[in-house]
């Protein structure tokens, strides 16, 4: 509680309904969440590995990959525990700081994330674009330091709102009919005007995510017009390859993320189930698929891989 003064504006605790409409299947929905979580787990602590005892690939396109493996360890893992703890064992209370400590991470690292993929297609472009001077131009210190402005930039977004809600009162109604604590289900608890929470958010979200898809637009127009100028198949074919495992990973994480958010705000029409499934695959989905991914797309993590 923060303060004596509002130390009754809020319950001690929520309670998270898990998948409702399903409930009867619940148990068994829960396992292959299960074991999407253990292969994102040992998927990206795999690749973290690799990446750090092999020197070879302390190159900015791995130092990024590595980077957006330790986001998607952060995001499953800010979800996934206690989601199988309500499908499994009706585990559905959360406690009050607990709530918005989760609604914190993964609002924050999922803008980390797309930050991390914005970055991965602007190294792309200089990749592709100005070979001879990638090394030059993306060195391991800038790489850094655009791995710090993501992470910056993410804590910084997610923090006022995150603030704001916390000095709300909230009605007597604690129950959140999801598996998590999402800002907006948090938020229609609260007995008060929550305008400005709900234009933050929205401003937010569009400012952050738009100008991450809008500069990644850019990057893949510039290889595209650069690709196209080469002169033969075999190297525009090699040049689109090396960008596949990127726009994979970008559709598996902007397409579900975007519905979830659209959906939240817009999609009244949209069947509850359908929206809460997409609001778990957004947050389980990508952290699986994108070691895969790298793993299989990648030559040198896929022989690394093979060798151990």
């Amino acid at each position: 509680m923060l303060t004596s003064a509002n130390s009754s504006s809020h319950p001690a605790s929520f309670i998270l309904l898990g998948i409702p409409g399903l409930e009867n299947s619940q148990f068994w929905i829960a396992f292959p969440f299960c074991i999407m979580y253990v292969v994102a787990t040992i998927g990206n602590i795999i690749i973290l590995h690799i990446i750090r005892t092999d020197h070879t690939l302390h190159e900015p396109m791995y130092l990024f990959l590595a980077m957006l493996a330790i986001t998607d360890l952060v995001l499953s893992s800010s979800t996934q525990p206690k989601m199988l703890a309500i499908l499994w064992f009706h585990a559905h209370e959360i406690e009050y700081h607990a709530c918005l400590i989760q609604m914190f991470f993964i609002h924050a690292f999922s803008s980390v994330e797309s930050g991390i993929l914005m970055a991965m297609a602007l190294d792309r472009y200089v990749a592709i674009c100005f070979p001879l001077r990638h090394s030059s131009i993306l060195t391991t210190a800038v790489v850094v330091k655009l791995g710090a402005v993501v992470m910056v930039r993410g804590l910084l977004w997610v923090s006022p709102f995150c603030f704001m809600v916390s000095r709300m009162p909230f009605c007597p109604n604690k129950v959140i009919p999801q598996s998590y604590c999402e800002h907006m289900a948090v938020l229609k608890l609260v007995c008060a005007d929550t305008r400005v929470n709900r234009v933050y958010g929205l401003f937010g979200a569009f400012s952050v995510v738009g100008f991450d898809i809008i500069v990644i637009g850019i990057s893949y127009v510039m290889i595209l017009r650069a690709v196209l100028r080469l002169p033969s198949g075999e190297a525009r074919l090699k040049a689109f390859g090396t960008c596949a495992s990127h726009i994979c990973v970008i559709l598996a994480f902007y397409i579900p993320a975007l519905f979830t958010f659209l959906t939240h705000r817009f999609g009244h029409h949209v069947p509850r189930v359908v929206h809460i499934m997409f609001a778990n695959v957004y947050l389980l989905v990508p952290p699986m698929l994108n070691p895969i991914i790298y793993g299989v797309r990648t030559k040198q993590i896929r022989d690394r891989v093979i060798r151990a």
